[in-house]
């Protein structure tokens, strides 16, 4: 099992900065990847950025250039950057982790955090 433990949203005018942490906990050595997902009202949850264990990111057309994904292996930690911000980003946004145990793939996800940007 993967405890993940999300921080940072809050109320944020556009054009200003965030940044989440997720600090994961539990079974962590088996995590094979990372990342952030977002849902706004009446929207389906998307993929805003991950990282995988070799340190690649991908991320949404959305936000390239606006936001970075980061670790901290010895926090346990990863981390969204989040400047330029714009109403459209307008949502909670969920870390998640996937773990690989031999041909099953695990997903975990956390209790989400708000992040509004007011126009």
């Amino acid at each position: 099992q993967v405890q993940l433990v999300e921080s940072g949203g809050g109320l944020v005018q556009a054009g200003g900065s965030l940044r989440l942490s997720c600090a994961a906990s539990g079974s962590i050595f088996s995590i094979n990847a990372m990342g952030w997902y977002r849902q706004a009202p009446g929207k389906q949850r998307e993929l805003v950025a991950a990282i995988i264990s070799g340190g690649s990111t991908n991320y949404a057309d959305s936000v390239k250039g606006r936001f970075t994904i980061s670790r901290d292996n010895a926090k346990n930690t990863v981390y969204l950057q989040m400047i330029s911000l714009k109403p459209e980003d307008t949502a909670v946004y969920y870390c998640n982790a996937q773990r690989v145990a031999g041909p099953e793939i695990y997903d975990y996800w956390g209790q989400g955090t708000q992040v509004t940007v007011s126009s």
